[in-house]
């Protein structure tokens, strides 16, 4: 059966509200995404920039623990060459121990070249640090008088600490079809979306996560997990969807200046950028309509064989009551359409 996984995105433009009432907004969220019966939830990291606006998300992660009862809290994702294995490791293990297990740990290389050129990490290298990084990570959080030679880290008889009496699983953020393969084929779950590329893109994304997958499963007797991010939001009406759209579209450029180019930012505001995406384009990339279309749009991505389908609701909507009200819609209206549906593992 598939699941449904609310992502706490944090964003906040053309807002009125301060940053306080946004986290108290995401903390309401989250205890409403737990009372409609959704399985999961997650929250982002992202630095300097008001988009996805999380510097510290082992922090809200615990919060969110504590203003919640059962469901998992996923990372999506810590961007490991931003911090220190050696310190980070034992912040996991404190919020392991807080939330009572209940943090799932999605970690990643980092994606904006404007966080990176400001936390003094040169994107040429970000792929050889996550690796090592990783490592280091895996190592401190499953042994003790740790010790390693590497590029990034040196050093000799550590113990990450407190000791968690378990160790958190971990996710791994890929993008691309050939790191979605060697990230599943190693039997790690994976965490994605598609982006602008939409479900062309989704699609090969799970053709090559089911390859990996398999041959993981054939190796280990355990297949790995997917879950794939995606904007939603579900209407009253179309003109109420065509409202959100030119908003979703308007929050798409200011995604697009961060993850594409340097980015433009003023006052830690990402400005809207030109790109060549039009209105149109956008549309058939976004999950955002009437119930009926919802339903038709998540039941493609369903048939892909994902485990979850992680949902970015907020998508720079500025008021707090569309986001809950939507979120309603969506568990009684779309939810019950898939929950018997099988898994087309393997497809």
């Amino acid at each position: 059966m598939v699941q449904f996984n609310v992502f706490l995105s944090c964003h906040h433009f053309n807002d009125t509200r301060s940053h306080t009432e946004l986290y108290r907004d995401m903390l309401e969220q989250a205890r409403h995404a737990e009372a409609l019966g959704y399985d999961g939830l997650s929250v982002p990291e992202h630095h300097f920039v008001n988009v996805l606006m999380n510097p510290d998300p082992l922090m809200l992660a615990v919060q969110v623990a504590n203003v919640t009862e059962r469901l998992p809290i996923a990372t999506a994702v810590v961007v490991l060459p931003f911090h220190d294995m050696r310190r980070f490791a034992g912040q996991v293990m404190l919020a392991d121990i807080l939330s009572d297990g209940r943090i799932e740990l999605g970690v990643g290389r980092g994606a904006f070249a404007y966080e990176m050129q400001r936390m003094g990490v040169d994107p040429a290298e970000t792929r050889d640090r996550f690796d090592e990084s990783l490592a280091v990570l895996e190592e401190l959080l499953e042994g003790e008088e740790v010790s390693w030679d590497g590029t990034y880290y040196k050093f000799d008889s550590l113990t990450a600490m407190p000791r968690s009496p378990h160790k958190p699983n971990i996710w791994i953020a890929a993008l691309g079809p050939e790191a979605i393969y060697h990230t599943a084929r190693k039997g790690y779950d994976v965490q994605t979306t598609p982006l602008r590329g939409g479900f062309p893109l989704g699609v090969k994304q799970m053709e090559a996560f089911h390859h990996g997958a398999d041959e993981a499963l054939e190796a280990t007797g355990k297949r790995p997990r997917m879950s794939m991010l995606r904007s939603a939001y579900v209407a009253t009406d179309e003109p109420d969807a065509q409202a959100k759209r030119e908003v979703v579209y308007e929050y798409g450029l200011r995604f697009t200046n961060g993850f594409e180019t340097p980015g433009t930012v003023k006052n830690g505001s990402l400005e809207i950028v030109e790109v060549d995406y039009e209105m149109e384009d956008a549309m058939k990339q976004l999950i955002v309509g009437t119930t009926d279309e919802i339903v038709e749009k998540i039941g493609a991505y369903v048939e892909l064989g994902m485990d979850e389908i992680a949902l970015d609701m907020h998508l720079g909507i500025a008021s707090h009551k569309d986001v809950m009200d939507s979120m309603e819609r969506f568990a009684a209206d779309v939810m019950p359409q898939f929950r018997d549906a099988k898994l087309a593992v393997g497809a």
